[in-house]
């Protein structure tokens, strides 16, 4: 057990730098877009694409990682991908610019389902929600550091601070030698799962679709600090209290997975609803608040969400199962993220009403894994 707790503390250490990396970009995905002569509408559907790709590479990815065994050989051909962000320095225009973050979206996908499988098989005996809390709460360190650290290195402009980031990817991929070398060859057994998966599969995915299509993206949000003429130093610093909120939020979401189970994901639809109210305000308070709230949503979000997923679904299944769920939360990005964009462009009370009738419908089907969870 020691050497489990181990091994996701070291994927917790990979997580960190490879969230170094991109959230470092990510934080400023609206602003550099902003600067290379992108709008809010170019953005929205930029990030969706790459948000969508990066999530139904996963059905993919996972079968295969499932059919072979190449639980490790995915993870870190994904992990590999993260040199695309680095040679954002080398971009030009926001179309080159665009390929680079769809292709590091792609690498998550493929890494996504085979190491979160891993860390299902290695969080079985200590409890999947606190597992994955710890893993979670390691990777919004990355978080945190990545852009407030970005936030000092555009001092010396954007592209000499994405090619700083060549440091954190070296040590992302070190440490994961290292836990490679702890659990070398993960068994993902044919257990059966907690609930029953045919009755709750279904509604369980569409709660998903809905909860996450009102779900802002962060690129949106950094898109209108700017035109509110926040710095552009200061929303990765915002950018990072968001992470904060991300990482306290997962440890906590975690330990109420494990005693509440399926009924703790009745927390997302409420906090979700009340993100546009916050994070498109003109008044800086109500900004940082938003924020907050924002990655408080996103640590349910990467906690609950993954923990259960291992537990209504069967264990040969599981890389597969994985990558179907996550290209549902994926599709779901995709179009509410084109959607709040172009919404965004009309008008913020557009935004509001699709995000609150997002998220009533996706308490309709929380409702229904919730009547189907007890009777089995």
């Amino acid at each position: 057990m020691r050497s489990k707790v181990c091994f996701v503390f070291l994927m917790g250490i990979v997580s960190l730098f490879g969230d170094i990396v991109y959230e470092s970009a990510r934080s400023t995905i609206g602003p550099y877009f902003k600067e290379l002569g992108a709008s809010a509408t170019i953005i929205g559907i930029t990030t969706g694409i790459a948000e969508f790709l990066g999530y139904s590479v996963r059905i993919i990815s996972g079968f295969i990682a499932d059919k072979m065994k190449a639980y490790w050989f995915m993870t870190s051909i994904g992990y590999g991908l993260l040199s695309c962000i680095p040679l954002l320095a080398f971009s030009e225009s926001w179309k080159s610019a665009s390929l680079l973050i769809i292709l590091e979206r792609i690498g998550k996908g493929i890494r996504t389902p085979s190491r979160d499988a891993i860390l299902s098989y290695a969080t079985e005996e200590i409890g999947r929600g606190k597992g994955f809390g710890l893993h979670e709460a390691l990777d919004q360190i990355g978080a945190i550091l990545g852009p407030f650290v970005f936030s000092f290195l555009l001092g010396y402009g954007y592209r000499k601070a994405f090619s700083m980031l060549w440091i954190p990817l070296f040590f992302c991929l070190f440490f994961l030698f290292l836990a490679k070398r702890i659990l070398p060859d993960p068994h993902i057994p044919e257990s059966k799962a907690k609930t029953n998966t045919s009755k709750v599969f279904l509604p369980y995915s569409l709660f998903i679709f809905f909860s996450v299509a009102g779900f802002s993206s962060f690129q949106i949000i950094s898109y209108h600090m700017k035109i509110c003429q926040i710095s552009d130093k200061k929303i990765p610093i915002l950018y990072s209290i968001s992470m904060a909120s991300d990482a306290l939020a997962a440890i906590f979401a975690g330990s109420l997975y494990d005693k509440k189970g399926l009924r703790s994901l009745i927390l997302i639809p409420p906090f979700t609803a009340v993100i546009p109210f916050f994070v498109f305000s003109k008044k800086d308070t109500l900004l940082l608040l938003g924020t907050i709230i924002w990655g408080i949503v996103l640590g349910i979000h990467e906690t609950i969400i993954r923990a259960s997923i291992a537990d209504i679904t069967y264990g040969n299944k599981r890389g597969l199962s994985y990558g179907i769920l996550n290209t549902v939360y994926g599709s779901a990005f995709f179009l509410g993220s084109s959607a709040i964009g172009y919404l965004y462009d009309l008008s913020i009370s557009y935004v509001i009403c699709f995000t609150l009738l997002s998220e009533l419908l996706s308490l309709i089907f929380l409702f229904k894994i919730f009547h189907n969870e007890q009777n089995p």
